[in-house]
């Protein structure tokens, strides 16, 4: 089978497992091919075990109760993190063996493209993350049923999702009725709608950043610290992406040079391993580190 091929039949398998419903027709115009390339392709999946339903209006979908449906349907995307480990295992690969550069290609537009699989979702969380996948990929508005906020109680938001946080703790929105950008956790929503309107803010959609210590904000702040031996291995175990802002300084020094969206994540760092750090640079974190000793000083 030739690659376009088994990339209309991925597709259409993403498309046939989604909440939207698709005609034959409206599927072959998505997968630009002809309406008979979509019923081969139906009995392609019928031949491999998949369960296909026929609904009213001409809908197609890939039954739940198929072998396979749990395997293609609840999908999520390397994270930095995981990536960044991979390839690290990839470049640990002697360079003469000639399956180095293949894994780098495909590691690369697995990780460039949020639409790519590698692993499962588990838990009740599995079908709302999809539905917020689907939504994003349509560019829709959805609406999260009963999410439980400790402000406002449970009610329901109507938000345009575009992007995760690490392991799709959370995803980053745009709620209009705020006009802000906000983070909502996954596991406080009751269930998604997708709804029949398009992103009307499209414009105004801004990802937060994630630091390596996997806190997350709009705003950088710039934090350098002097690691000693203990404290260079701990970082590294717990916090692979620190590696990159790493610098060996001499035996058994590195210097940490990164940016942080706050400092509740390297403050938690700093304060397990004060004897084995110095904060080089950063007025600010020196500040922050004294308000905290302060208060657990009072205690």
């Amino acid at each position: 089978m030739d690659q376009p091929k088994v990339e209309r039949l991925l597709r259409l398998m993403k498309l046939m497992t989604g909440h939207i419903n698709y005609t034959v027709e409206e599927l072959a115009e998505r997968l630009d091919t002809s309406y008979r390339s979509i019923y081969r392709y139906i009995e392609t999946f019928k031949d491999a075990g998949f369960v296909v339903h026929k609904l009213p209006g001409g809908v197609y979908k890939l039954g739940k109760e198929s072998q396979h449906f749990q395997d293609i349907s609840q999908l999520i995307h390397f994270t930095d993190e995981e990536a960044h480990i991979v390839n690290q295992l990839i470049a640990g690969l002697d360079d003469t063996n000639m399956l180095k550069q293949n894994l780098r290609k495909k590691l690369t537009s697995v990780y460039n493209c949020t639409s790519m699989a590698s692993s499962i979702v588990k838990g009740k969380n599995a079908e709302n993350i999809n539905r917020i996948i689907e939504a994003i990929d349509q560019r829709r508005q959805v609406v999260l049923r009963n999410y439980a906020s400790a402000r406002t109680g449970c009610r329901n938001r109507i938000v345009e999702p575009f992007g995760f946080t690490t392991n799709y703790v959370q995803m980053w929105c745009y709620e209009p009725e705020s006009g802000m950008n906000k983070l909502f956790n996954t596991s406080r929503v009751g269930s998604v709608d997708i709804l029949d309107s398009e992103w009307q803010h499209k414009a105004d959609h801004q990802e937060g950043h994630i630091d390596i210590f996997r806190t997350t904000g709009f705003e950088l702040h710039r934090v350098q610290l002097e690691l000693g031996i203990l404290a260079h291995n701990l970082l590294i175990e717990e916090y692979p992406l620190a590696e990159r802002d790493l610098r060996q300084t001499d035996a058994s020094h590195w210097l940490l040079d990164t940016e942080v969206c706050n400092y509740l994540g390297i403050g938690r760092f700093y304060l397990g391993l004060a004897d084995d750090i110095r904060i080089i640079d950063s007025e600010d974190f020196r500040s922050y580190i004294r308000q905290r000793l302060s208060s657990i000083s009072e205690i």
